[in-house]
């Protein structure tokens, strides 16, 4: 039985060119940096934007929602809700022309994400409140009076 391939000692397929200093191929790719387009390469490309990460708290009397989006104004934010389903979302527009000796340049960008929340049935939906704060969107879900917890308490036996 033949070989089809001779492994090198190191295990690898290809080899560097040593006589020469000039990269090959290969090393190119390895050394490229993605992180010089986050939008195109780490977010979703329907949306222009990454979709914001949560985190849910269950409280005695509330379940508290917080979102991470930095950079934006709490106009930026639409908080809806419709029957049981809380949704969030946000869409930003940005247009910048310079003119420059000639040179005209236009940038233009859309972002926008929407995360939706299906509410329990013990949410009092007429108190629920947000506020934004450095960057963090805080929706307060307050629980109808007999979903709370009430505190432990000692029975007597009689």
């Amino acid at each position: 039985m033949s070989n089809l391939a001779t492994l090198p000692k190191n295990g690898s397929l290809a080899t560097k060119n040593t006589v020469s200093n000039f990269p090959s191929l290969s090393t190119w790719f390895d050394d490229f940096s993605f992180s010089d387009f986050p939008s195109l390469f780490s977010s979703n490309f329907n949306t222009g934007i990454s979709l914001p990460k949560v985190n849910i708290k269950e409280l005695a009397d509330a379940y508290v929602v917080e979102m991470a989006v930095p950079g934006l104004k709490k106009t930026d934010f639409n908080i809806n809700l419709e029957n049981t389903i809380l949704s969030i979302s946000a869409e930003l527009k940005e247009e910048h022309e310079d003119n420059d000796e000639g040179y005209t340049r236009r940038e233009f960008g859309y972002s926008s994400f929407k995360r939706t929340f299906t509410l329990p049935e013990s949410v009092d939906d007429s108190k629920i409140n947000a506020k934004y704060n450095e960057g963090i969107l805080h929706v307060h879900l307050p629980k109808k009076e007999e979903a709370k917890k009430k505190p432990a308490r000692t029975i007597n036996i009689s």
